[in-house]
């Protein structure tokens, strides 16, 4: 009976391995992107589309490197708000409207330290945001009205 048991966890198990490596979609990653900033540094950004990616964000993530970041693409322009629950490091956060436009921008958000955390909302209508290391925005020259680059994919 134990061994009829082990067995049944083995197979099991390797059906599971198998789903998820012949089924890419059960765990595919977000997409990464370059995005090019007003200074002319290009990050490699995570593209965030699904509610639950946006949701985890840089959740429980130890850092986040100069030329990596972060873009959350939503559905529709909205006053779309950003937290810091379970981040672990500061971040600069810009809000871009459709043409890609800095539409407002936080600098240094902290890391959330009692619940209820707050959210950062832009003061305007938003379709993306990025996330970057902090005071990143401010040594790459973003600002408000400058216009960020990057390709969505397909």
């Amino acid at each position: 009976m134990l061994r009829s048991g082990l067995h049944r966890r083995v197979l099991a198990i390797a059906v599971l391995v198998w789903l998820v490596v012949s089924s890419p979609s059960l765990v595919a990653s977000p997409a990464v992107i370059p995005l090019t900033l007003p200074s002319g540094k290009v990050l490699q950004v995570e593209v965030m589309v699904k509610d639950g990616d946006r949701a985890m964000g840089l959740m429980f993530r130890p850092s986040l490197p100069e030329d990596r970041g972060m873009l959350f693409v939503f559905e529709e322009l909205g006053f779309h708000g950003i937290w810091m629950k379970n981040c672990r490091f500061p971040i600069d956060i810009l809000w871009l409207d459709e043409k890609l436009r800095v539409v407002h921008r936080y600098e240094g958000a902290p890391p959330c330290k009692t619940e209820p955390c707050p959210v950062y909302e832009p003061l305007q209508q938003a379709l993306y945001v990025v996330e970057l290391s902090a005071g990143q925005a401010r040594r790459e020259k973003v600002s408000l009205g400058t216009t960020l680059s990057f390709q969505l994919p397909h």
